[in-house]
């Protein structure tokens, strides 16, 4: 693949990972705009992993208190912060992994790879970001979470599967209907996506059979390095901005982008 192709891939993909745009329906539109080939599942692992890295570091303290508390968990231990925090975000992960073997096993998910279906989540779960983001209430921060609130999100993250939707931005627009503060919506969210990511990222690379070429491992480094660039940058900046700046200005992205697409996919 061309190396303008990979550098823009990675950077679509780190960039739009985490801020509540999707990544997805970024990245099925992105050869339908450059008039090219579907950049394949083995990069699509790639930037996966560019990704997963970046988030891992930025929330290194909380990922490492999960990590330690997975002992204790396993064996039934979870009031501690730790063992507590991994097993919600193990139970936060069941559905979308369940919704996921669903679309997989029955052929839907390729069904809605198009552009009219990105219209409509771009802009219809835009709104919904937008709505919840304003009338939800600020009562509950990330050591509130709870069984019940990490099942809810959870069912929020699976309607991500449905390309344009975007993980993060859903899961964000669950937590903030739970009450919880927008800093504290984005960072489980952010959270939730280190397992769901693991899982998306190890069914794709199984799925490739393992079987790279010498070159298909250089392209994949370097989708994978930008990715991981760009993620991080993406993730300071928003945590930053939500400081001071509400989901507005992704939602107006949304529904601009939305329209558009909508506008090209009926006419």
């Amino acid at each position: 693949m061309a190396l303008y192709h990979l550098i823009l891939l990675a950077l679509i993909q780190g960039i739009t990972e985490f801020l509540p745009v999707s990544s997805s329906g970024h990245l099925i539109l992105l050869p339908n705009l450059l008039g090219t080939e579907d950049q394949g599942q083995l990069l699509d692992v790639a930037v996966h992993v560019g990704t997963l890295g970046a988030v891992i570091l930025y929330f290194w303290a909380d990922v490492r208190t999960a990590v330690f508390g997975v002992p204790k968990m396993l064996v039934g231990q979870i009031a501690e912060p730790g063992p507590k925090l991994a097993f919600l975000l193990a139970i936060a992960t069941i559905p979308v992994v369940l919704f996921g073997i669903f679309l997989a096993a029955t052929g839907i998910d390729d069904m809605m790879r198009s552009i009219a279906v990105i219209g409509w989540t771009m802009l219809g779960f835009g709104i919904a970001l937008w709505w919840m983001d304003q009338k939800g209430s600020v009562q509950k921060s990330t050591t509130d979470w709870t069984l019940k609130d990490a099942i809810i999100m959870g069912l929020w993250q699976a309607i991500a599967l449905i390309p344009g939707t975007s993980r993060s931005g859903i899961t964000i627009t669950g937590a903030r209907a739970l009450g919880y503060d927008r800093e504290s919506s984005a960072r489980l969210a952010m959270l939730m996506s280190i397992p769901t990511i693991l899982a998306s990222g190890g069914y794709l690379l199984l799925d490739t059979g393992l079987d790279w070429t010498a070159d298909q491992a250089k392209d994949c480094a370097i989708a994978a390095s930008m990715a991981f660039v760009s993620a991080l940058l993406a993730l300071k900046l928003m945590m930053k901005l939500l400081q001071s700046v509400s989901f507005t200005p992704y939602v107006i992205y949304r529904v601009i982008l939305g329209v558009i697409l909508l506008i090209i996919a009926y006419t």
